[in-house]
């Protein structure tokens, strides 16, 4: 007999799972947060010289920019564009001491314990006008008294776990029921996260199981969201493209949390730019800064693959749509992004590939050239895919 094909076992992903995820804007307070907010959603959101200006999250959408799905705008010659969209939630001003209560500590950390990724805002230039609350401009400090934070909340939420259950563990002892057997693994795996937590570590770093991941994900841990870095510079700098806490923020990233993303922006740069609606202006705005560019689009784009999301392209008369979804997605849940009445009746997916498409010209051209690709509904799709979902009620969606 031939031997039997290896199962290889699907990596279940730290985090909520779903598509419609949301990034959270964190820091300390007045290192440029509600700044970087309303520039970025083009909200109204106050942006004062004080601390805890904004103590309510604000919640926006922001475009992920996609240059594919300008060209198939351009080349359907469609009425309507619909970009992929990422959630930005811009969330008050942390301080040392938060994860005890201080300076409404707590109610800040529940709202970054309800979202799904984390943009962490690091102050990165000197203003005499801007007060910081820790009396000088000090990233590595302001850096490490963030993580401390959110780490020392999940300490305190996996010792209280942990001493909620003990006693009925012990009781337990080494036998009982299956649901026993499951209680006792899930405590021995978060008394292994606490530890690894204590020892200075963030969750997201950890080299956990699937079994480890899903008791995980039933804590909402704060350290187990990916981070993001963001490194607010003063205009100048960011047009010189040269900052003397640069490589000092770097440092920390790379002792602390190595593989970690760090983006230089400037709120003061941004907002002026943001300020402008007319095209000339803005142009004229970029030229006269040696075309320095806005560091949003790569920002946008970081944000959203950090939460492990992609999208896929429907394209027709009607409109050109780029849908979300998480990498790795079968095309059910593809189609799910859609509608649940063509993901429940799915039969079968023509796919495009996008360089396919961009090469031939057009659908005519690429279905003659036989490179139309057809996949049943457990295949996965891939980003950047041009989908036409066929159900099993006669209806597809294109």
């Amino acid at each position: 007999m031939p031997p039997k094909k290896a199962v290889v076992e699907e990596k279940v992903q730290l985090g909520r799972p779903g598509n419609n995820l949301k990034i959270g804007v964190v820091g300390l307070p007045n290192v440029g947060k509600s700044t970087f907010f309303n520039a970025i959603t083009s909200s109204s959101v106050a942006a004062e010289n004080y601390p805890f200006c904004t103590i309510d999250p604000e919640e926006s959408r922001v475009a992920v920019p996609d240059e594919r799905l300008d060209w198939l705008y351009a080349n359907y010659k469609t009425g309507n564009r619909t970009p992929a969209f990422l959630t930005v939630i811009d969330i008050a001003g942390l301080v040392k001491g938060a994860s005890a209560g201080q300076g409404l500590g707590n109610a800040f950390l529940s709202h970054i314990s309800s979202v799904d990724g984390i943009f962490h805002v690091v102050r990165a230039f000197t203003d005499p006008d801007v007060v910081h609350v820790e009396g000088e401009v000090s990233p590595a400090r302001d850096l490490e008294i963030i993580h401390n934070e959110l780490r020392l909340k999940d300490l305190a939420m996996l010792d209280k776990f942990i001493e909620n259950n003990r006693r009925n563990i012990e009781r337990m002892g080494s036998g009982g029921s299956v649901d026993d057997r499951k209680k006792r693994d899930e405590f021995a795996i978060i008394v292994r996260v606490r530890d690894w937590v204590s020892e200075g570590n963030d969750v997201r770093k950890g080299d956990w199981s699937n079994k480890d991941i899903e008791a995980i994900n039933a804590q909402h841990l704060l350290t187990a969201k990916p981070v993001t870095y963001l490194a607010n510079v003063s205009e100048k700098d960011y047009v010189r493209k040269k900052n003397k806490f640069l490589p000092l923020i770097k440092k920390w990233i790379d002792e602390n949390n190595p593989g970690d993303k760090l983006i230089p922006f400037s709120g003061a740069f941004e907002t002026a730019l943001a300020a402008l609606e007319d095209p000339q202006q803005k142009a004229d705005f970029v030229a006269a800064r040696d075309n320095t560019a806005s560091a949003f689009p790569k920002i946008i784009t970081t944000g959203y693959e950090s939460l492990n999301l992609m999208h896929f392209f429907t394209a027709g008369e009607k409109e050109c749509r780029a849908w979300t979804c998480r990498k790795g997605a079968k095309m059910t849940d593809a189609a799910r992004s859609i509608h649940n009445d063509i993901a429940d009746s799915l039969i079968q997916v023509d796919i495009m590939k996008f360089e396919d498409l961009k090469a031939a010209g057009s659908e005519a051209e690429l279905k003659a050239a036989g490179k139309l690709i057809i996949r049943g509904k457990d295949a996965r799709i891939e980003d950047g895919d041009i989908a036409y979902f066929r159900s099993g009620e006669g209806r597809a969606k294109k």
